[in-house]
């Protein structure tokens, strides 16, 4: 089942640059001042609102799944930050980690 996540971030127009110019996703406004990013089908919603009370923040690491992990880390890695580089993981997934333009953690699996 496909979920999207609603994340506070910065700057809209920083978001949308790095999220289609760095990680080559598709990025439009979206309801309400808002960003949506999509990539494979996996999508997220950025606000600058303050609807948390908190600044941008999570603890944790959210993950996308792709057809081509491996192919992907090539792509981008020398435009990010990588917080952990492409690597089979004792639990199976195959996978590599950044930390993007706004201090959150994703992850990228390798899709079945």
């Amino acid at each position: 089942m496909p979920q999207t996540v609603l994340l506070r971030c910065h700057d809209l127009e920083t978001t949308r640059r790095y999220y289609q110019e760095t990680l080559g996703f598709h990025a439009r406004p979206s309801a309400a001042g808002t960003l949506t990013v999509e990539r494979d089908g996996n999508s997220m919603i950025f606000t600058t609102e303050d609807l948390w009370g908190k600044p941008p923040g999570l603890s944790g690491t959210i993950y996308f799944t792709l057809a081509d992990v491996d192919g992907y880390f090539a792509e981008i890695k020398d435009r990010v930050v990588v917080a952990w580089p492409v690597q089979n993981m004792p639990y199976g997934s195959r996978e590599f980690g950044i930390e993007d333009c706004n201090g959150y953690y994703l992850a990228f699996q390798q899709g079945a």
